[in-house]
């Protein structure tokens, strides 16, 4: 099976029933895709699969095709990461990286959502630490 992911073609030879997570931490080494509830209630697996975000712990791989995939490592230089930051949008920062994604599917798509749109938008992406309110100003000022 040959997966895009962050730009790079990879040949995978995974078994089938093998979660689109699963593939990129345990056969691509990219653990920034983090896999908490395995049910897809929580958000923090999702990843972009061609720009939209897709929660890798019920996807399968094989299911992905010749799509195009990014995880948290592919996003390295988009301003959102450096956002987070500056916010302080993160406390345990295990959700982060599904936040962030989500994120960057938001701002592709509307470049200064409002706060109903970022809520309905981040509603799938769940933070024990509740550090929502500065998730939005992250998201809010993305740009600055």
């Amino acid at each position: 099976m040959r997966l895009d992911v962050n730009d790079h073609a990879y040949e995978l030879h995974c078994e089938v029933g093998t979660t689109l997570a699963e593939a990129l931490r345990d056969e691509l080494s990219l653990t920034g895709t983090k896999i908490a509830c395995g049910e897809g209630h929580c958000g923090a697996c999702t990843v972009l699969v061609d720009g939209a975000p897709v929660l890798s712990c019920i996807t399968l791989a094989h299911a992905v095709g010749d799509a195009k995939v990014t995880t948290i490592e592919g996003l390295r230089e988009h301003p959102m990461l450096r956002s987070f930051v500056r916010a302080d949008a993160l406390q345990c920062g295990f959700c982060t990286p599904g936040q962030v994604v989500s994120a960057v599917a938001l701002v592709e798509a509307r470049p200064e959502p409002t706060t109903e749109e970022i809520r309905h938008a981040m509603a799938g992406n769940l933070c024990r630490c509740g550090a929502y309110p500065k998730i939005e100003e992250a998201i809010r000022t993305w740009r600055d």
